[in-house]
């Protein structure tokens, strides 16, 4: 090997353990890694600075502006609701089939980072909600995509790039169902290993979320059952109610009657008012529950054409006019311009409706709050404290339509191919904001960072290990290994390395890098190229082993707080089901002779 693959690969080495040491964050260990290989003239400045010109960069970017589009007007969250399912009880293996299936059927024809984008945030919120841990569902929701993404040729980019290199070659271009053959049954084997073994193999993680869910401050909150809502005529258990994480159901009011002692069978009705007391996230996650709202909903709204409503803190000031008040004399609603939507009061658990019970100095009060609030609150110095939640933000709904014609124009028109997934990304997620159902600032805090510059530095270290001379390297080492073992060996020896390579460089530049050498392998004993340029093509794609080796594990990482090993504990055994069953399955469809 030259001096630039030790290098690199001493590079990448240390990175590795670094990252599995977890004792640093990785968008910094990464960025280490890029800045060594750059000092050392592995890389030159093009190749450290293509990562952030990277076109999957900008996709990522455009789509995680959809992806918050969809989460601050809950788009499809009846449509999710219904699919993950409204029970307290805990069934991960049941739950897991429920979220990986569906998502594997239509990540064959939906591109995968987008599919991700969508619906990590949701499961999110639903694990939230029913006290479940994100982390035993997003790393599975990531590679049952990527599983299902290989059932047809436009499951991913890279079988398209495949099968240009597969035309270009003169072996003849596959169809749109070429590899359903092989790719539905090992979609299916690999959501069954994964819903057997994830509930095993995954720990639980603490999120970033976790920390925002304190339960040191109880809000009480009243929420309504409208009256199209599919909640109406179910029971208090069938509804999720009864035993949600973080809050609690504490009294239903219909027609003026009270019902405290509330049993999981109470059915629900339209026009009852629910009252909760719960952490001040988990308030907030109601607020998005598909089948209830506010019941302070019908007063404001001249705030739901707002875009620029947020939720605030406000608490009580000694000397306010609000305190020995209610909110429903005080004109709350006249003299903010905003609505209270829960209360938290120190100590006590608040009785009877919240517009009429009497306020007290202390008192915190979620606010749903108008442009103007800031600069009414400065007039009437009624409150000691007023604090904007940054962190989460008022659903709108009235876009949510809006939302979904769109995301479904993006999928209609980029698998047709009538523009690429990067112009109509960026296209529908300009659109978004220039209608204003996002705002800028919506936007860029949609957008994660950290992921953008983890998949920027793993392209600039990609183009190390691939210019240095080392993938080519591990390839020709894995391959050689196997030629005494015959058409299938050499098969499946194709497909470990291209497995292998692309878990540290881009599925792309893996597919790029493998293809020639398995052409040349076939052409060496004499067996049809074909089965061996469809193996690259299934281990470009499966990259089950590291966070890094596609952008839907990059995406997942941070959001369900893994930790690097983590993703080897659950991708070791679907890589070696996939190093076995593959090898078996292509001939089958693709004969070596």
């Amino acid at each position: 090997m030259t001096a630039d693959a030790w290098i690199t690969l001493a590079v990448v080495i240390v990175a590795i353990v670094l990252l599995v040491r977890d004792r640093f964050n990785p968008p910094l260990v990464m960025g280490g890694a890029v800045l060594t290989l750059y000092l050392a003239g592995v890389v030159d400045q093009g190749q450290v600075l293509g990562g952030f010109a990277n076109e999957s960069l900008a996709v990522v970017a455009a789509l995680y502006v959809v992806a918050g589009a969809a989460d601050v007007t809950g788009a499809f969250e009846g449509a999710t609701s219904r699919l993950l399912g409204r029970g307290t009880r805990v069934q991960t293996r049941r739950e897991l089939l429920r979220t990986c299936a569906p998502s594997a059927a239509a990540s064959a024809f939906i591109a995968n980072t987008p599919l991700v984008a969508m619906l990590a945030p949701r499961v999110i919120r639903w694990c939230r909600r029913t006290g479940r841990s994100p982390s035993h569902y997003l790393m599975p929701l990531s590679y049952a995509i990527m599983l299902g993404g290989s059932t047809t040729m436009i499951g991913t980019s890279t079988n398209l790039f495949v099968n240009d290199l597969i035309g270009k070659a003169g072996l003849g271009r596959l169809s749109l169902f070429s590899v359903t053959g092989i790719g539905l049954p090992l979609a299916i084997a690999g959501v069954a290993l994964l819903v057997m073994l994830g509930p095993h193999l995954l720990p639980k993680r603490p999120t970033p979320g976790d920390s925002l869910a304190g339960t040191e401050r109880e809000f009480t909150v009243e929420m309504t059952i409208p009256h199209n809502s599919e909640l109406a005529g179910a029971t208090v258990a069938e509804a999720g109610l009864r035993n949600l994480e973080g809050v609690f159901l504490v009294e239903v009011e219909r027609r003026n009657r009270v019902i405290a002692a509330i049993g999981p069978d109470e059915l629900l009705a339209v026009g009852d008012r629910l009252v909760f007391v719960g952490n001040l996230a988990r308030v907030l996650d109601l607020q998005r529950m598909s089948g209830l709202v506010s019941s302070e909903a019908r007063h404001f709204d001249h705030l739901a054409r707002n875009p620029q409503r947020q939720f605030v803190e406000a608490v009580i000031g000694a000397g306010s006019p609000l305190a020995g008040s209610s909110l429903k004399a005080a004109g709350f609603r006249r003299r903010y311009g905003s609505a209270v939507v829960a209360i938290h009061r120190a100590s006590e658990q608040l009785k009877g409706k919240l517009g009429e019970v009497r306020l007290r100095a202390g008192d915190v009060l979620l606010v749903l709050a108008g442009p103007d609030f800031s600069q009414r609150f400065h007039q009437h110095r009624d409150f000691a404290i007023v604090a904007p939640l940054n962190w989460d933000r008022p659903i709108r709904r009235e876009h949510a339509g809006a939302v979904e014609l769109s995301i479904v124009a993006l999928v209609v028109v980029a698998g047709t191919g009538l523009l690429s997934l990067l112009q109509v990304s960026l296209l529908v997620a300009f659109g978004l904001v220039v209608a204003r159902i996002v705002t800028v600032e919506d936007a860029r805090r949609s957008i994660d960072l950290n992921v953008l510059v983890l998949m920027a530095t793993s392209f600039a270290l990609g183009h190390a290990v691939e210019s240095s001379g080392l993938a080519h390297k591990l390839a020709h080492t894995v391959v050689g290994a196997a030629a005494p073992l015959g058409a299938y060996g050499l098969l499946a020896a194709v497909l470990a390395a291209t497995m292998l390579v692309t878990e540290v460089i881009s599925h792309a530049a893996a597919a790029a890098l493998m293809f020639p050498i398995a052409i040349a392998i076939a052409e060496q004993v004499g067996l049809n190229a074909l089965p061996f340029a469809v193996v690259v093509m299934f281990g470009a794609t499966q990259s089950f082993l590291t966070p890094i080796g596609y952008q839907t594990n990059t995406i997942v990482w941070a959001m369900g707080g893994y930790r690097y090993t983590d993703f080897m504990r659950l991708g070791a055994p679907l890589t070696v089901l996939l190093l076995i069953a593959t090898p078996l399955l292509v001939p089958i469809f693709f004969p070596f002779h």
